[in-house]
């Protein structure tokens, strides 16, 4: 049977569930306990960096490194603390929290900017991974592992046993060869929604084949409208979090009220009702604006990747993006990092070709003679600016749809290349 990293095609599955009051218990208990190994993990390494200072071999300080490094693995772990022995607690559970802690690492060592280990703070979220394992199996499927599907609407995990799902997913029950289930990754958000990720990993494809549509677009994306399309559409900016923060603003103006008063009569957070059902109420009109913000930017990068054989686009970092803070919140509003990791994903799974530009001049050039606004003491285009004429050829320009054309051209130069 072959490995996840053996398998060609991988595919990511996320349904909501939900659970019984008992299987909400259970699920807390193995978030507390894969959160406190991570922990544990991230206090051993920081001891160990700091004896690993002390030059001198004293046999305390070597004793201690010795009993650090052997704690280092779930089972020495669990003998140490006996409340991780609890039955309820899966094994696999505690096994991907050290093996996070070490991915954690391997991230930082690629990309300093991630920073190193820290540790996690408890809150209204619980997250924890399980793996599903194929015992005394020849071949996997959907259907025969320690986590498998009963039928679209029920699936089995290890220590939560059958749980209801949301979705059809009589797509992927019905795939013939071998499908196999890796990680799985149990949580629930702030606004008390319970969810269950499946890495799925196949020889086959999971999505057919789309055929040749030789088409290629630019977009330009900004804040005026979502995105400008190099053939001359646009879709405008639905502004989701516009829409809904004055209502947003008077329930979080209730719960800080609410926690004032809790604090004033020395009441914990957690036990007060009153500010508990607010919190509620303020985390599902946040969710309310990611799950509609999300649907949107889905549909959009899928509408665009299916029928356009190379989509380009520029390069955007939104962190340097919102110093601004005249634009910090309508750049945060539109998801522009969410919607470009969407198509370079999506390109992949439908076998297209998406491809980022550099930003710079993109705007300020003109399409038709290639003069740069700001040159031969003219100047630069303000934001402000959304239509001009250019003063060497005189022609009119939509400044975003002249901008897509040039990403566009940036593209097709950098397809050339590679």
């Amino acid at each position: 049977m072959k490995s996840m990293a053996q398998l060609e095609y991988h595919y990511g599955l996320k349904v909501r569930i939900y659970p019984s009051d008992y299987q909400k218990q259970i699920i807390k208990v193995n978030s507390d306990a894969s959160r406190f190994v991570y922990n544990e993990m991230v206090a051993i390494g920081k001891e160990l960096w700091q004896l690993n200072r002390v030059k001198l071999s004293i046999d305390t300080v070597q004793d201690r490194i010795q009993q650090l490094k052997l704690r280092q693995n779930a089972k020495q772990m669990s003998n140490h603390f006996q409340f991780l022995e609890d039955k309820r607690i899966d094994s696999l559970a505690k096994a991907n929290a050290i093996q996070n802690y070490h991915k954690a690492w391997n991230a930082f060592r690629k990309v300093h900017e991630t920073g190193v280990p820290k540790f996690h703070r408890k809150s209204y979220a619980w997250r924890y991974q399980t793996s599903c394992q194929y015992p005394k199996q020849k071949t996997a499927r959907l259907d025969n592992g320690t986590v498998c599907f009963e039928d679209r609407k029920h699936i089995v995990v290890p220590k939560l046993g059958r749980l209801r799902i949301k979705g059809a997913q009589q797509r992927l029950l019905d795939r013939q060869g071998e499908t196999r289930i890796g990680t799985v990754t149990i949580s629930k958000d702030a606004a008390d929604r319970f969810f269950l990720s499946l890495q799925l990993g196949s020889d086959t494809p999971f999505v057919s084949k789309l055929s040749r549509t030789n088409r290629q677009i630019g977009i330009d994306l900004n804040t005026e409208n979502f995105l400008t399309v190099s053939d001359g559409r646009t879709i405008a900016n639905p502004r989701y979090y516009r829409t809904i923060k004055g209502k947003l603003a008077k329930a979080q103006r209730t719960l800080s009220r609410r926690q004032r008063r809790a604090k004033k009569e020395q009441r914990s957070l957690r036990e007060s009702k009153n500010y508990q059902k607010q919190r509620l109420l303020v985390a599902k009109i946040h969710a309310r604006v990611f799950d509609r913000r999300h649907d949107f930017l889905q549909r959009t990068s899928t509408a665009l990747i299916k029928n356009q054989d190379l989509v380009v686009a520029e390069e955007l970092r939104s962190k340097n993006l919102l110093k601004n803070h005249a634009l910090a919140m309508s750049i945060s509003d539109v998801g522009w990092r969410s919607f470009l990791s969407m198509l370079s994903y999506k390109a992949d799974l439908y076998d297209r070709q998406f491809i980022t530009v550099s930003p710079k001049n993109t705007t300020q050039t003109c399409h038709d003679c290639g003069f740069v606004m700001g040159s031969d003491g003219t100047e630069k285009l303000t934001l402000a600016d959304r239509e001009w004429v250019c003063p060497q050829c005189h022609v009119h320009h939509i400044r975003d749809y002249n901008a897509a054309l040039n990403i566009l051209e940036k593209g097709l130069q950098k397809q050339q290349k590679a």
